[in-house]
């Protein structure tokens, strides 16, 4: 009975000990929520106006309190879905327009690719799994308004997880003063950060580096909510070949548009 007890145990340590060491393995890379302060406004602020708004409606005392109910209940209505959408878009729906992107540029796997604002590594990591023998470079200022808990080492552990640590690095820096040479990079991305720049000027810089550093023959795709025919523009007056603008995407909301180029 006791060397039953003893396998039986055996086996249950055994169990746990395998279920411990692949805990690590099952982990999903974390991209983060976009926005974090303003889905949380939507959030909150759709709450209290659709339970005010039911209230007053279910009430039924007065009249001009039931008016008021429907009033503002539809505007919480409206705010409470536009949180979910944005946290659908960062969970779910900016990983669709991330591979469509990344598809589209039509990487052989040799490839030097940087991304701009990499932010927790979205853009970043799907190059650098694409890259058999190339390599990803994220460039950013860990800004944590623009991206919930966005860190370096936050982006360096979703590579880990993704399995392309090797094939990924990531560098402090200003997009408007990159610390790179010109023509290093065979294509360069970004998602959703040139906007953060608040001022047109600082956004041409922006798109100058970006035109600086790209190789002869390189490839630009960058998506983004707004100021896209502002950088259309801009990279045709870098000298830029082959400038579209997209229609809009919808995987990404508030909806997004990619706009790409090659250089000359």
């Amino acid at each position: 009975m006791g060397a039953v007890d003893g396998t039986f145990k055996g086996e249950g340590f055994a169990a746990v000990w395998r279920e411990l060491t692949t805990m690590e393995e099952k982990r999903k890379a974390n991209y983060g929520l976009d926005a974090p302060g303003l889905v949380r406004f939507f959030l909150i602020f759709g709450f209290v106006l659709l339970a005010s708004g039911i209230a007053l409606i279910i009430w039924r005392k007065n009249g001009l309190l039931v008016a008021v109910g429907f009033t503002i209940f539809f505007p919480g209505l409206i705010f409470f879905l536009e949180g979910w959408l944005m946290i659908f878009s960062s969970k779910v729906g900016k990983l669709r327009a991330r591979d469509r992107l990344l598809d589209d540029l039509h990487l052989s796997g040799n490839e030097t690719v940087l991304d701009v604002g990499c932010g927790r590594g979205l853009l970043l990591i799907g190059a650098a799994k694409r890259l058999a023998n190339g390599k990803a470079v994220g460039l950013d200022l860990w800004s944590q308004h623009d991206l919930a808990d966005n860190r370096s080492t936050a982006t360096m552990e979703n590579a880990r997880i993704e399995g392309v640590e090797q094939r990924v690095e990531v560098h402090n820096g200003d997009m408007r003063k990159m610390p790179f040479g010109d023509g290093v990079f065979d294509a360069i991305v970004a998602s959703n950060s040139i906007h953060n720049i608040y001022n047109r000027e600082g956004r041409r810089q922006a798109i100058g580096e970006i035109v600086r550093v790209l190789k002869s023959g390189g490839q630009v795709a960058s998506l983004d909510i707004r100021h896209t025919a502002e950088y259309a523009e801009e990279l045709r007056a870098a000298g830029m070949a082959d400038v579209e603008r997209s229609g809009l995407v919808f995987w990404i909301f508030p909806p997004v548009r990619v706009v790409r180029g090659k250089k000359p």
